[in-house]
């Protein structure tokens, strides 16, 4: 079976990506970072490592200090797929984060966002 290419392409390829999507839509760097460490339980010195050494998604979640116990409440479609459907576990993280950044940028509360 071969690899996805995604899980194998730098986090700090695609985060600018996600500030750009959040700042254009009114929401902060900030709650973009707070958000990816409610998924992951990075601090943000952590997140800010995993950027600078330019980890693959694979090792940025690998590494992940905890994942949320409540990232199985993240449901919904990303890219024409049921998130809690998805199989791969790795490719399930990648699109709950996709799924979250999608959240903050509609304008969705915090509050809404990380599961409270």
């Amino acid at each position: 079976m071969s690899t996805h290419r995604i899980f194998t392409m730098p986090f700090a390829s695609v985060y600018p990506a996600y500030v750009n999507k959040v700042t254009r839509k009114g929401r902060t760097k900030e709650e973009l970072d707070e958000v990816i460490r409610w998924l992951t339980g990075y601090d943000q010195a952590g997140l800010q490592r995993q950027i600078d050494r330019r980890a693959d998604f694979d090792t940025f979640f690998a590494q992940a200090p905890a994942l949320h116990p409540n990232r199985g409440l993240i449901t919904g479609v990303v890219c024409h797929v049921r998130v809690e459907d998805i199989d791969d576990p790795l490719m399930q993280q990648i699109r709950q984060l996709d799924k979250l950044v999608d959240e903050l940028a509609k304008g969705k509360a915090m509050a809404k966002i990380l599961r409270e």
